[in-house]
This record gives structure tokens, C-alpha cells and sequence, in this order.
């Protein structure tokens, strides 16, 4: 197991020797607080790339439908190669751990190999369930911030402005930069670049994938396409549905942080039960 670790510790190092000046520019745009393994993920990268990886397969597509939604059509491609690096290079890593473990044991422990192979598992596993716990909380942001934007585009466009305009006014006019924001800017960027404004209406809601927007750009493109006297009266229904959608939202949000409190409380309960129990045991046993 000794040989087996140094074996593997050596290709580890050597990988990393190899690749690093390769990917070095390609890693380079990439937040080291969300990717923690920023200076290694060189290694997984080679290692995609030796094989000669298609990321094609219907869990690639899936993977690949995700990082498009999380950062843009454009970069998905590079988000997916990204998520193999990062899953590969972390394997990498414990990988050498865990040979390092059994050789400091001195012979190979089956139970803590079979153990180490379900860590591993679950290590990808949660890589993937990381991503889709990003894609849910970005949905959930836009879906609470969605109702008052389109209240607010339903009162300017009832004061007499256009569709256009009245976004224009709500983007220019907002700090904020949360999910909805940075992609109702990007509809307009998008329009100032030369895109019609339908083509930028309808590729928003393919960025966003929720059902209330999807059916609000129908809306507004209906109205842009063949005109719509009751525009107004439908955004204002629609907008009514939106806050709904918020309510359940907001509960599901303060189910997960009760959820989220829980578990201290009860660590707190034990701790406290211990602290009263010990002295009467101890006072029992006759310590």
C-alpha cells in the first residue's frame, strides 16, 4: 500500500506539473471562493481532454441545460467542461487520501476500501446535486423578485409608455443585481446590440425557465406581433398570480431556514440535558 500511495501521490504531482501551464489561462476567469480546487482543476481538464470526452451523453445535456441557465448560453459549454474538472480533480485528491490512509494503516483494509469507494460516489453525486441546488435558488430568486417588476411595468404601462421603455425605466432606475435583474439588463443590451426586441424577449425567457415569465413574454410579444387592447387588465391578472407564486415561495423559504435551525436547537437540547443528567448520574454510581 506504501508503494501504491507514493505511486499515485507521484503521477498526482506530475499531472499537475504538466497541465498547469495549459489550462492555466483557461482557469483563470473562474471565483476561487465558489471553485476551491481553482489550482488544481488544471488536472481534470488534461484528464477530460486525454480521453477524448464528448460531453454528449443525455447526462451531459442535462449537466449542459443547467450551466446554460446558470450562466448564460454562451459560457455553458465552458461551465460543463468546468463541473467534469472539478468533480475529476477532487476525486483526484481523494483518491491519494485515501491510499495515503491505508498505507499509513500498513495493509489494505477491505471495509475502509469499500467505504472509501461509497465517499467517493456520494462525493460526485453531491457535485451534481450542488449544481441543481444553484439552479433552484437561482429560480426561487427570480421568482420573488419577478412580482414587483411586473407591477411596476403594469403601472407604467397603464401611465401611457411602452413595453420598452417602461423596462428600460425599472432596470435603469433599480441597484439591484440579483438573477432577474442581471437578465432583464441583458434584454436590454441585447436590443441596444441590434436584436428585435421579441427575439430579446423570447431568449429572456429561455434564460430565466420559469413558467410565469414564459407566459408574460407571451404576452407582450403577442402584443408586440398583432397588438393587445387589454394588455394592461391581463399584466394585472398575471401580476395577481405572480404574487401568489411569492407567498409560496416566501413559506418555502422559512420552512428551509426553520429546517436549518433545527439542528442546532437540538444539539443545544442534548447539551443542555447532558449538563443536568451527568451530576446525577455520576451522584448515583457513587462517583
Amino acid at each position: 500500500m506504501i508503494i501504491a500511495f507514493a505511486a499515485s501521490l507521484i503521477a498526482v504531482v506530475f499531472l499537475f506539473l504538466v497541465s498547469r501551464n495549459k489550462y492555466n489561462e483557461f482557469i483563470e476567469p473562474l471565483d476561487e471562493k465558489e471553485f476551491k480546487l481553482k489550482k488544481f482543476l488544471p488536472m481534470g481538464f488534461w484528464i477530460m481532454d486525454k480521453i477524448n470526452y464528448r460531453y454528449d451523453t443525455k447526462y451531459d445535456r442535462n449537466l449542459l441545460n443547467k450551466t446554460a441557465e446558470l450562466n448564460g448560453g454562451i459560457y455553458a459549454h465552458y461551465f460543463l467542461r468546468v463541473h467534469w474538472a472539478n468533480k475529476i480533480t477532487f476525486e483526484l485528491i481523494l483518491l491519494v487520501l485515501i491510499l495515503f490512509i491505508n498505507a499509513a494503516l500498513g495493509e489494505l483494509n477491505v471495509e475502509l476500501l469499500m467505504f472509501s469507494l461509497f465517499i467517493m460516489a456520494a462525493v460526485a453525486y453531491g457535485f451534481d446535486k450542488d449544481l441543481d441546488k444553484k439552479v433552484n435558488k437561482r429560480r426561487l430568486s427570480m421568482q420573488i423578485d419577478f412580482p414587483d417588476f411586473l407591477n411596476t411595468l403594469t403601472l407604467l404601462i397603464n401611465a401611457g409608455m411602452t413595453v420598452s421603455n417602461a423596462w428600460t425605466r425599472i432596470v435603469t432606475d433599480t441597484k439591484k443585481n440579483t438573477p432577474l435583474y442581471v437578465e432583464l439588463r441583458n434584454v436590454m443590451l441585447d436590443i441596444s446590440n441590434g436584436k428585435s426586441e421579441i427575439g430579446a424577449y423570447e431568449e429572456f425567457a429561455k434564460r430565466c425557465r420559469l413558467p410565469e415569465v414564459t407566459k408574460f413574454v407571451a404576452v407582450i410579444t403577442q402584443n408586440l406581433k398583432k397588438g393587445n387592447s387589454e394588455l394592461v387588465d391581463i399584466l394585472k391578472f398575471q401580476s395577481r398570480e405572480c404574487w401568489e407564486l411569492r407567498i409560496h415561495a416566501a413559506k418555502r423559504l422559512g420552512e428551509e431556514a426553520s429546517s436549518k435551525a433545527l439542528f442546532p436547537m437540538m444539539f443545544m437540547f442534548f447539551a443542555v440535558v447532558l449538563v443536568v443528567v451527568t451530576p446525577a448520574i455520576l451522584g448515583l454510581i457513587g462517583v
